[in-house]
């Protein structure tokens, strides 16, 4: 029996031992999964910025007529995608064909009048070349009669008779030539009136055939149309919505970080996101631009600070994200979904353990 007793007891005695082995290594791996993994996290919180304060945003074109005019038809429909060029109204064009059909009547007849002055003085010039032949034609004659004269071989009323034809060619071509300087001073007044008024009348043609244009209205760049207000036979007046234009293919991520988190951000960073309306996708990106001051100091209120009791608030900074389309080009990101994006800053693993120590 006391032989039994002790037996028992060496075998227990020998089992205390293992199992404090066997609970000091599950203890130590424990722990050194306990470093690792906390190391890890504490290396990825340094290396890796978080936030879910994100969303997709993108360029919305506003589609707004130039004119006012009645809606002759509408050739798209809420969510359509459309390519830039692509007609997405037409407005009745009728009464701007009748302005176009207006001033380029009113501008040929400006141009009739301007044609008109300058025959005017191709005229007059005209009657100064003959003016001159003919007091030309009377000095030579004059002269010819002097001779005569002087020769006894004409009387002196066949002088006389040169004398007063010389006179009335000089007056002739004094006449000629004041002619000439009122058709030229017409003229002259043409360029700073009457051809002025043809520029002006041209204007207005440009200006006619302009607005003629405006009465198609074509979309400004690829997207989805959205918020579509206009029917045929609206009566639409210059600037008034008719429809938005979404280029979801441009569009971007605004990650609106806290200030603490900015301070190894940089652009070109890469940045890897997913996106609630697509569970278990990733998407990637690149930091492209931090906005130049936080989202508060561009409200339409802004904190007054100086004034007042100050409360220090952690602030938030956007951070435009580029989308890499070649990442996930099945899934569309759509305006306004919520986005979880981390950007990956590039640390060296000196610097990180210089953090630690």
């Amino acid at each position: 029996m006391a032989a039994e007793v002790i037996e028992n007891t060496s075998e227990e005695s020998g089992k205390g031992p293992g199992k404090r082995r066997r609970a000091g290594i599950i203890l130590l791996v424990m722990v050194v999964l306990m470093l690792f993994f906390g190391g890890r996290w504490w290396i990825t919180s340094r290396t890796h910025i978080t936030t879910d304060n994100a969303f997709v945003e993108a360029h919305v074109h506003s589609i707004s007529p130039r004119i006012p005019a009645t809606v002759k038809s509408v050739l798209v429909v809420d969510n359509q995608f459309v390519r830039k060029g692509d007609l997405l109204v037409e407005l009745d064009p009728r009464d701007y064909e009748m302005k176009v059909a207006t001033a380029n009547a009113s501008m040929d007849m400006a141009r009739n009048e301007t044609s008109g002055e300058h025959a005017k003085v191709a005229t007059a010039k005209t009657a100064v070349n003959l003016a001159r032949v003919r007091l030309d034609q009377a000095q030579i004659d004059l002269d010819r009669g002097k001779a005569l004269f002087n020769r006894e071989v004409v009387p002196k009323d066949q002088l006389d008779k040169l004398q007063t034809a010389y006179r009335v060619a000089v007056m002739d071509k004094r006449q000629a030539e004041e002619a000439l300087r009122q058709a030229e001073a017409e003229v002259g007044l043409g360029t700073g009136g009457r051809d002025a008024k043809v520029a002006q009348k041209k204007a207005q043609l440009d200006e006619a055939r302009l607005n003629l244009s405006y009465t198609r209205i074509a979309a400004p760049a690829d997207g989805y149309v959205t918020r579509k207000s206009v029917e045929p036979g609206n009566y639409v007046q210059t600037g008034q919505p008719l429809m938005a234009l979404v280029a979801l293919q441009d569009g971007w991520v605004t990650a609106n970080y806290k200030e603490s988190q900015l301070t190894n951000v940089r652009p070109g960073q890469k940045v890897t996101f997913t996106v609630d309306a697509y569970p278990g996708q990733a998407f990637r990106g690149a930091v492209e631009s931090i906005m130049a001051g936080t989202g508060a100091a561009f409200s339409l209120l802004p904190p007054e600070n100086a004034t007042g009791n100050y409360v220090k608030v952690v602030q938030r900074i956007p951070v435009r994200i580029d989308i890499d389309r070649k990442s996930d080009p099945q899934h569309v990101l759509r305006v306004g979904m919520s986005v979880v994006p981390t950007i990956i800053i590039d640390k060296p693993l000196g610097e990180i353990l210089r953090e630690i120590f």
